[in-house]
């Protein structure tokens, strides 16, 4: 997930800069936190910081302050329920290269598909949060069985139960994932399975060099 956006993406793309915020954000947080026990080696990861600091010193920046932020309602709740159906996708394969397959997510319209829209708008991508975290070339989130899937397709069947509100909103959630092997061929940049033919890059990494072109 981090090596895609921080390698693949172009320099000034959302995804890449906000990828580069949360570990600028957890150095900051790891740095304060063992400050007080090793506080040479605070110091001079501190001094090393490559990025603009408010003070000179850790022990100048005052203790732990996130920001309120980070605290987006429902998000925890996505990322865990996309990370236990990712859990379902990875068993079914079995060890074998999760790159080589697409997947397809079918949930029930309810509040765990809303969650799951929240992290792929389109209906099939290879370049959303929920594709990232399935770690796959290729995710379809559905809310039925395509009626063309095969009779002997591997379902795996799946529950998520969502708590928010403190216990205010609680709703048990079902799922399914079916793991396919994408048809499409391995690109050369990214290494995923999303071009045409493996010598040429596929669509979103010739929009990333094009704009690398047109900006030099």
């Amino acid at each position: 997930l981090l090596s895609c956006r921080l390698y693949c993406e172009e320099a000034k793309d959302p995804k890449r800069r906000s990828c580069q915020t949360v570990l600028a954000e957890a150095l900051d947080i790891v740095v304060r936190s063992f400050a007080p026990i090793l506080p040479h080696l605070a110091e001079e990861v501190f001094q090393y910081i490559p990025y603009k600091k408010d003070s000179e010193g850790v022990f100048r920046t005052g203790w732990i302050n996130a920001s309120s932020a980070w605290k987006k309602p429902g998000i925890e709740e996505a990322i865990e329920g996309a990370c236990a159906m990712r859990d379902s996708f990875l068993g079914s394969i079995s060890g074998k290269n999760a790159l080589e397959y697409e997947v397809i997510i079918v949930i029930e319209p309810g509040l765990l598909f809303e969650l799951m829209e929240a992290l792929q708008a389109e209906e099939t991508s290879s370049v959303s949060q929920l594709n990232e975290i399935m770690m796959a070339s290729q995710t379809t989130l559905l809310s039925e069985l395509p009626k063309e899937t095969p009779s002997d397709a591997n379902i795996i069947k799946g529950t998520f139960l969502i708590n928010l509100e403190g216990g205010d909103i609680c709703e048990q959630s079902s799922y399914k994932v079916i793991a396919q092997p994408i048809a499409k061929a391995k690109c050369p940049r990214c290494r995923r399975y999303t071009a045409e033919s493996s010598s040429t890059p596929c669509p979103r990494c010739l929009q990333v060099l094009a704009a690398g072109k047109g900006s030099t």
